[in-house]
């Protein structure tokens, strides 16, 4: 078959890292072509009107992680397209006997507020905070955005200097035994375990498990944190889409990759559903690893140490039951009487009080069956940006941690669907009075059924397209060049893998470059002189 046109690369996927990739590379000079199989872009930056008109919700990224500070929000200018909001009150947890804690940037205020329930506690916190500050900064960010060192040449550089010494020692604790041989304070080990952690509920994974990342730090650090999109986060994604076409980007939608081209094992392009054939001297896939691999390219184009590792890529264990809701007006705490700030944080652990409810959630969700308890990460965007929903209304969301297959069933969410709803409604309203029916002027709820539909690579309902554990983090990822000539990754199974952050794409840019001989208008991350400066 002729191809229809040629390309110096072709990406698959407009998610986040494929649109960050293609606006490095077309600004580059490169002919780029982005393909994307749905009609729409974004990925994950999803915002949407699901309940009523005007009241705007986002569907899987919420809290992006110091996105401003990235070095490729800086590179690409997005400051003049996109606002971010950085709210004061970062994390809360309100109490059921009243009370409640909630951690500010400020460090006197966080101090503080962990002193109202130790004093000791709150004396430890402000020793760590310390060393985690200078921990983020000048290693835990540095790595997020290079090309990882291998795991003797990241020892060898960080064991240069005490505080990369300290990091390295960091990284090996198991968060449940740090947090309980830090802290004396029930409440205090379990909002640190919810900072460490997603949506409301730390699994085994998070809790006993050491991480090469790094992650422990952000337990203690406070400058660095969440931000939130002004508008919704798709705005990032309108954003990043408008900056590649603006640097002589193409993008084509509903546009499904069936085959990537390996002819003599070298990429040669892509073959579309319905026999399109696209050729271009590289492709770049930022798509999950079966998609990619199992279905595009296919076995028989694979080494067996490859294909094995395709096979055995692991997921997370769980996925999440959304309930979006269109409010008269937000979450009300009654532990606002003890802390006033309780009512204006981004992030709230709602029903997780004790380590004993977490671990019980952990081994229900491992056992095929919905926590019996409701516990859940929860949050009002419309109280930190009213243009998510009509003035003087506001919008809402909590996120529950499921079983993909509830009794092996991935089905059996339909009939649990209406159960959930209302036991998060109701453990809702233990801590905030005014989530009654009369203000709740609509609702969605959103699981693993849908969302898989929609974003096929989220494979198992798994929203990070790989489990963060430590033999896929790092040195262990699953990227960027691949064994076959011309095939990159660049996506969520990449470091730093799942979540907003842009790394992949980032850091995809420069080795294609470098690859292709392309000398980069950018000036690229690199780990071992960031890290070799610490000494």
């Amino acid at each position: 078959m002729t191809p229809e046109r040629e390309y110096d690369g072709i990406i698959i996927g407009a998610g986040q890292h494929g649109l960050i990739l293609g606006s490095y590379l077309a600004r580059a000079g490169l002919k780029v072509l982005l393909l994307e199989r749905r009609l729409g872009y974004g990925g994950g930056l999803s915002t949407e009107e699901r309940t009523l008109p005007g009241f705007y919700h986002n569907l899987h990224s919420i809290n992006h992680f110091s996105i401003s500070s990235t070095p490729w929000f800086r590179d690409l200018g997005l400051s003049a397209k996109l606002r971010y909001i950085t709210p004061r009150y970062e994390f809360a947890q309100p109490h059921s006997d009243g009370s409640a804690l909630v951690f500010s940037r400020d460090l006197d205020e966080t101090a503080a507020n962990i002193a109202r329930f130790s004093v000791k506690d709150a004396e430890t916190f402000r020793e760590w905070n310390v060393k985690a500050e200078e921990m983020t900064s000048r290693i835990f960010l540095k790595e997020r955005f290079a090309e990882p060192l291998s795991e003797a040449d990241r020892a060898s550089v960080l064991g240069q200097s005490m505080l990369g010494s300290e990091f390295l020692e960091l990284t090996r604790k198991q968060p449940l035994d740090a947090v309980n041989e830090l802290f004396e304070n029930e409440y205090v080990k379990v909002l640190f375990l919810f900072k460490l952690s997603l949506f409301g509920t730390v699994l085994h994974e998070t809790l006993n498990s050491g991480s090469p990342v790094g992650s422990l730090i952000r337990a203690f650090d406070l400058t660095t944190g969440y931000e939130l999109a002004e508008g919704g986060s798709w705005n990032l994604a309108r954003s990043l889409m408008e900056t590649f076409i603006a640097a002589g980007g193409e993008f084509r939608n509903q546009a499904h990759v069936e085959r990537i081209v390996v002819d003599g094992g070298r990429v040669t392009g892509v073959s579309l559903a319905g026999g399109t054939e696209l050729k271009a001297r590289f492709v770049a896939s930022t798509v999950d690893v079966h998609q990619t691999f199992a279905q595009m390219v296919g076995a028989d184009h694979l080494p067996a140490d490859v294909a094995a590792r395709v096979e055995g890529h692991k997921h997370t264990p769980w996925t999440l039951f959304g309930l979006h809701l269109a409010l008269n007006e937000p979450p009300r705490y009654a532990a606002a009487a003890f802390d006033p700030a309780v009512d204006r944080a981004l992030k709230y652990n709602v029903g997780s009080e004790t380590i004993e409810s977490l671990l019980k959630a952990h081994d229900e969700v491992e056992a095929k069956r919905v926590p019996t308890n409701a516990q859940f990460g929860a949050g009002a965007l419309s109280v930190l940006d009213p243009s998510q929903a009509p003035p003087g209304r506001h919008t809402a969301y909590a996120w529950q941690v499921v079983p993909y297959d509830i009794g092996g069933d991935p089905d059996a969410i339909d009939d649990a669907r209406a159960g959930l709803q209302e036991s998060i409604l109701a453990k809702w309203r233990t801590y905030a009075p005014n989530m009654t029916p009369d203000n709740i002027l609509g609702s969605y709820t959103y699981t693993a059924k849908e969302y898989t539909r929609e974003l096929i690579n989220m494979r198992y309902g798994d929203i990070f397209m790989g489990a963060l554990t430590s033999d896929q983090v790092m040195y262990n990822h699953f990227g960027y060049r691949t064994a076959i000539d011309g095939l990159y990754m660049a996506g969520s199974a990449c470091h730093p893998n799942g979540a907003i952050t842009g790394g992949a794409g980032y850091i995809g840019a420069s080795v294609i470059a470098a690859d292709l001989g392309v000398k980069p208008w950018w000036t690229p991350t690199d780990a071992r002189a960031e890290l070799s400066d610490l000494a």
